[in-house]
């Protein structure tokens, strides 16, 4: 268990990643909120407490690496990597600008430190994440990585065919994570295209796996941790998440996919943030009792 001022530490960072996408989101009026915001304890697990990095050497050669597979979720990587001091937070305000080193979907031409791919076009993560893990167990080198995927761009064929390599090459210093909230653009997607059961189908393509609370961030580091020590075979955590997760009239709501919100809207979001979070700071004293 992390200590109770370590979890209030990541508890606030992905706080304050989540109001930097909906206000960044809504300057530029258009992106994706709604994946953005289900993933952000994810992301603040792995650059505030389980990946080695750098920000001050974004190229370090034995840094972990994480792939955004998911690139429409690039608000949150945007935000956490501003946090995490790889560039100025004020550069946030850029989303989607003509010109802007931040665009819709990571672009690796536009030279931004923390970015490993570029990606948008869904179901290629997975295989470019296997492809540097087994480079770094070809040269010898220490490092892991880390690759977030979408739920919905699990019904991609790429994803399979990857999961069937990074298993007969043994790629044991990769650990994928399913963003499980249940949505996809087109709606649920128990009724686009039924992934389940889908535990059961990575642990047939011969994967370790591991199912969790993904808002639960003592859940989550904890999952990484043991990662760690499986050898022989790659892992994957089922993180069980909420789209839209913290602001209580975009949760579960299909359409804040990819809708922003009014700066009416904004404003109530940011108050119902507010809310939310010091509801969970006290859920959290309450669970250490």
């Amino acid at each position: 268990m992390l200590s109770n001022e370590r979890l209030k530490e990541l508890m606030e960072k992905a706080y304050r990643i989540r109001r930097h996408v909906l206000e960044m989101t809504t300057s530029a009026g258009t992106g994706h909120p709604g994946g953005s915001l289900s993933c952000a304890d994810i992301l603040v697990a792995l650059y505030f407490h389980t990946m080695q990095h750098d920000p001050k050497n974004p190229n370090w050669p034995d840094r972990d690496r994480f792939i955004l597979s998911k690139g429409h979720a690039c608000p949150a990587l945007y935000a956490t990597l501003a946090e995490a001091g790889y560039f100025p937070i004020e550069e946030l305000e850029d989303l989607r600008k003509l010109g802007s080193r931040l665009q819709g979907h990571p672009d690796l031409n536009r030279r931004l430190p923390g970015i490993e791919n570029s990606s948008g076009s869904l179901g290629h993560g997975l295989a470019i994440a296997n492809g540097i893990a087994l480079s770094g167990k070809l040269d010898k080198r220490d490092y892991r990585v880390y690759v977030l995927l979408g739920d919905g761009e699990c019904q991609e064929g790429l994803i399979w065919e990857a999961a069937m390599f990074a298993a007969h090459y043994k790629i044991d210093n990769l650990t994928a994570i399913v963003d499980r909230n249940s949505l996809q653009i087109d709606g649920p997607t128990e009724k686009v295209m039924s992934l389940e059961p889908l535990a059961d189908k990575w642990r047939a393509f011969g994967w370790n796996v591991m199912e969790i609370d993904g808002h639960d961030i003592n859940f989550i580091v904890n999952a990484f941790e043991e990662t760690k020590c499986v050898k022989g075979r790659p892992s994957i955590i089922i993180a069980y998440l909420i789209k839209g997760r913290g602001v209580s009239f975009m949760e579960w709501m299909r359409e804040y996919h990819g809708k922003t919100l009014s700066p009416e809207d904004l404003n109530r979001a940011l108050a119902d943030l507010e809310t939310w979070y010091k509801s969970e700071l006290v859920k959290s004293e309450v669970g250490k009792c």
